[in-house]
């Protein structure tokens, strides 16, 4: 019998306390892991539901992961912030067509609390395209030596999963110096065919908004990618599209030999007003065009000339973006 007791003690260390009138429970939080969504070749999307603090301020929250059951906090993590109910995550960085074990956590001045543990296994790597964190797959294309999107960037979150922010009015659209995306006109069916225009204080953001393993091209790789489908006088032609679906008249030189399906997606000023739709593309690179300036490079392609154009715009214009393979 004493044997059963001493077991008992020891199995029960951590969970209890002693003091004069008998042991306390430690009062850790109560924390369950929610569904797995968003599963791509390299991250998925969970969360959890703290559904109370046991009396003590839940001070971190998040979810855990590895490649093997069980994780804990040591291994990697989310910081979703504290206090009680629910919230999401993204796991971001991990491998492809691998088993990886993940729990909610929540943790107050007394412990850490686990969730329920759950599974799943990420997307073999796809060879044809990318997804993006939202979901949006893209298809791809290899010119030279470099792998380009044949779309362009229609992600709402930076890889970290922070929101970019919208619905800027006119006026704050104007004023803003962080990273900000518009559609053209507001029209969903723009967004659709076009994708989003961003200022370029999101194409540089920190955060970042490419694809994992992807990234906004530097000039220098705009440069190249201009020089392998002919050059600037006509690699505009080379990577138009073809035909006036959604080119307006004349599209000049158009033939898409490139397979790039560059689209003029028009662009919104950086007074706020949006202009040019179907008249011309125009494309952010990451390279500013001097340091401390309000400008940075960027790629134009007209509907009136075969020509591909290094230009300058204000950083709070609404451009188009392509990504890049690292």
């Amino acid at each position: 019998m004493k044997k059963l007791i001493l077991v008992a003690m020891i199995l029960n260390v951590g969970l209890y306390s002693c003091s004069p009138s008998g042991p306390d429970v430690i009062a850790i939080p109560v924390v369950y892991t929610t569904a797995i969504i968003g599963i791509t070749s390299n991250t998925a999307q969970a969360g959890g539901i703290v559904t109370s603090d046991a009396g003590n301020v839940v001070l971190a929250k998040g979810i855990c992961w590895s490649r093997r059951p069980v994780p804990f906090t040591r291994d990697s993590k989310t910081n979703d912030g504290s206090g009680t109910g629910n919230y999401g995550s993204t796991m971001t960085d991990l491998l492809p067509n691998t088993t990886y074990y993940i729990r909610a956590y929540a943790t107050n001045s007394e412990g850490t609390a686990y969730g329920n543990e759950l599974s799943f296994v990420t997307e073999s790597k796809s060879e044809t395209t990318v997804t993006d964190i939202d979901g949006n797959v893209y298809n791809i294309v290899t010119i030279g030596s470099q792998t380009w999107m044949k779309e362009n960037l229609k992600t709402t979150r930076y890889n970290n999963g922070d929101d970019i922010t919208t619905g800027l009015n006119e006026d704050l659209w104007r004023n803003t110096t962080s990273g900000a995306y518009s559609v053209y006109n507001n029209d969903p069916a723009n967004d659709d065919r076009y994708g989003k225009l961003y200022n370029w204080y999101a194409a540089i953001d920190p955060r970042k908004i490419a694809p994992q393993g992807w990234h906004v091209p530097t000039l220098e790789e705009w440069k190249a990618l201009i020089q392998a489908v002919g050059d600037y006088p006509l690699a505009g032609g080379a990577l138009k599209e073809s035909g006036f679906s959604h080119w307006h008249v004349p599209n000049a030189g158009a033939t898409n030999s490139s397979d790039f399906i560059a689209l003029p997606a028009g662009s919104r000023l950086d007074n706020g007003t949006y202009a040019s739709l179907g008249d011309y593309g125009y494309w952010w690179t990451s390279t500013e065009y001097l340091p401390g300036s309000s400008d940075a490079e960027a790629i134009l392609l007209l509907n009136r000339s075969p020509e591909a154009l290094q230009v300058t715009g204000k950083m709070q214009n609404g451009s188009s973006i392509r990504c890049v393979k690292d």
